[in-house]
């Protein structure tokens, strides 16, 4: 049984987001205990997966059947923490609600297990991809590409630009409130499909600023140098004043957004003595490096963007709001193919299919418009589907579906059929665009 309270939206889960919110702090827990099910806002929630887990919490992905689903961040009913966790993330979820690019928090209850243990819970908006994953897959990708002799290769501007876009929205607004996030990294990072924009989790570790109540902050890879001399004199059991700042967010924020463009995990290099020595000339150097596959004007906004973050005094490293007046985010650019396969969306985009010969013929048209339809719905609710005679998107298919889950089950089904005769490519497209009627051509 579960006793639940709203959260302060009001909300309840939103219809099938099909989608992957993955918890912050990784670690070990006995995987004997995993609940079944959660009795939530007087229904049943069953458990679909354990998405991650931690020494104080762990996250599982929950149905109440194929119109709701949610994650939900079970805290550890012990000695570690639990219970202080609990209370820290709400209290800091409930005073930053109703942000686009911060998870959502739709309410809290306490579970009781059949033997009686009662644990804290937070039900939460069930996210998909992070920036961790996408980093697995071009760190994949990099090192096919080095055994064919090609150098590493990070993600598109289009790609990097959405995320930084999104990240330095969400630590504006969060600085704003006051609040240091204190724990930016790439899994903190997830895609929403179906707002189509990355939002940030787990706040176990923020405070407000001026009154930093945790004493180790941030994450290897992605710690600034005066959270590291905090972290370094807190272990050696000096006792000192915590004072560290919102810039803090703003050089995890540059390393990820290195990583994203490099392709590389920098996570040695930030801890080498070159770095600290002269981080700037490193970030000139992997520019350079990626010089053949960047124009040239959108890279050196962006290098200068990064360098703007990675400054040892984190007096020199401005605000979040400040870094949005960058020229980077002035420039337009189209998504890679690779991009839309990715990053989910409730719009499919189907290659491959469809001649020329049979956009100018009205029957077969008619034909094929029927054809298409009839199949697509048998994924998911079809809202609209759409056929382009001429360029931009001649003789590609455009399929909307009711919400971004039944276009991942359509995507991953249609993938590889024939067609008369033809294998389908099936990729994502974004669906604010395609309201627009907006159908660039992708970067191939």
């Amino acid at each position: 049984m579960a006793h639940c309270s709203s959260g302060p939206s009001g909300k309840v889960p939103r219809p099938d987001t099909s989608s992957v919110l993955m918890s912050g702090s990784l670690g070990s827990v006995d995987q004997t205990m995993k609940p079944v099910l959660f009795e939530i806002f007087g229904e049943i929630w069953n458990v679909q997966a354990r998405l991650g887990q931690g020494v104080s919490a762990s996250v599982y992905r929950v149905s109440s059947g194929r119109a709701s689903t949610a994650a939900v961040k079970e805290f550890q009913a012990d000695n570690k923490g639990g219970d202080y966790g609990y209370h820290k993330e709400r209290s800091v979820l409930e005073d930053i609600q109703g942000h686009k690019n911060i998870v959502t928090l739709y309410g809290v209850f306490t579970n009781h297990s059949p033997a009686g243990v009662a644990t804290r819970c937070l039900l939460l908006e069930l996210l998909d991809v992070s920036v961790s994953d996408l980093l697995v897959r071009v760190n994949t990708q990099s090192q096919t590409g080095s055994l064919q002799g090609e150098g590493p290769q990070g993600h598109s501007m289009w790609l990097v630009q959405h995320c930084a876009r999104d990240i330095l929205e969400a630590l504006a607004f969060l600085h704003r409130e006051g609040y240091v996030h204190a724990d930016l990294k790439p899994r903190n990072v997830l895609w929403s499909a179906d707002d189509e924009c990355f939002k940030l989790i787990d706040f176990g570790l923020s405070f407000k600023e001026g009154n930093q109540d945790v004493k180790y902050i941030q994450t290897d890879g992605y710690r600034a140098p005066e959270a590291e001399r905090q972290n370094s004199l807190a272990q050696a059991g000096f006792e000192v004043e915590w004072d560290c700042s919102a810039a803090v967010d703003l050089w995890s924020l540059g390393v990820i957004l290195l990583e994203m463009y490099s392709g590389i995990k920098l996570k040695d290099t930030v801890r080498s003595p070159e770095w600290k020595d002269n981080s700037g000339a490193i970030v000139d150097h992997i520019f350079a490096s990626n010089s053949v596959v960047c124009p040239a004007i959108p890279a050196y906004h962006l290098r200068d963007l990064i360098k703007s973050m990675l400054h040892i005094d984190p007096k020199l490293r401005g605000t979040a709001e400040a870094a949005l007046l960058n020229p980077f985010f002035s420039i337009p650019f189209a998504p890679h193919i690779e991009d839309l396969v990715l990053l989910p969306s409730p719009v499919l985009r189907l290659l491959n299919l469809i001649d020329d010969s049979h956009l100018h013929n009205e029957d077969e048209y008619e034909d094929i418009l029927e054809d298409m339809k009839e199949e697509c719905q048998k994924y998911g609710s079809v809202v609209s589907l759409l056929i382009p005679k001429e360029n931009p998107g001649k003789g590609q298919v455009f399929v909307e579906y009711a919400n971004a889950g039944d276009s991942k089950e359509a995507q991953s089904l249609l993938t590889g059929r024939t067609f008369d005769g033809k294998f389908v490519v099936a990729t994502f497209y974004p669906l604010s665009a395609y309201k627009r009627g907006y159908l660039y051509q992708t970067v191939q």
